[in-house]
């Protein structure tokens, strides 16, 4: 009895084999086969550097932080003279004096560097905020170039984005950059 339980399933072996294999190639073959999935590929970095509102955000956001240097620098000239003056008084003032004076540069130096680590968060801030202004109106073109070329799925190249390599064929970033391109001459339109 055994023997024969044991033979009816080598025999069903193969025929289970085939049964799988036959539903694994028909899901293969049909249109959710992600092999025949229409895919592009995008440089946001390209996209970004090529286009006028990419050269737009990147001079808001250069004369943004050309401000905020220039609020730095006009703290850094006042604390090295106050330093200057330190240095050069230390010698003819009292140690009482000299401890004030001490005091006093260390506490607007505190206040720079406190300064300055606001500016930069700020600085931060300004540039994810125009960043992710930019990257929706990139978003919003991404998909209408997509859908006109009948694409299913559209990956990012650059630096940390997963994309190792990528046909060229499958590089819609020109269609991108000339239709955000298009997109800002209507708007400048009058």
């Amino acid at each position: 009895m055994r023997n024969t339980c044991v033979g009816c399933i080598g025999r069903w072996m193969p025929l289970g084999s085939l049964v799988l294999s036959l539903a694994w190639g028909c899901a293969a073959m049909g249109p959710n086969n992600p092999s025949d999935l229409p895919i592009g590929v995008v440089d946001p970095q390209r996209i970004l550097a090529e286009t006028v509102k990419g050269k737009r955000l990147s001079d808001a956001l250069n004369a943004f932080m050309k401000d905020r240097q220039t609020l730095v620098e006009l703290e850094q000239k006042e604390l090295r003279k106050l330093e200057s003056e330190l240095m050069a008084q230390s010698t003819v003032l009292s140690q009482e004096a000299r401890d004030r004076k001490e005091e006093q540069f260390r506490g607007k130096m505190a206040g720079y560097q406190q300064k300055v680590a606001d500016l930069n968060r700020e600085v931060q801030e300004k540039q994810r905020e125009l960043q992710n202004e930019f990257r929706l109106q990139v978003q919003k073109v991404v998909t209408e170039v997509a859908g006109q070329r009948g694409l299913g799925l559209v990956l990012e190249y650059g630096v940390n984005s997963g994309t190792l390599f990528y046909q060229a064929g499958l590089d819609i970033s020109t269609d991108v950059i000339q239709a955000l391109d298009q997109e800002s001459r209507e708007v400048s339109a009058p």
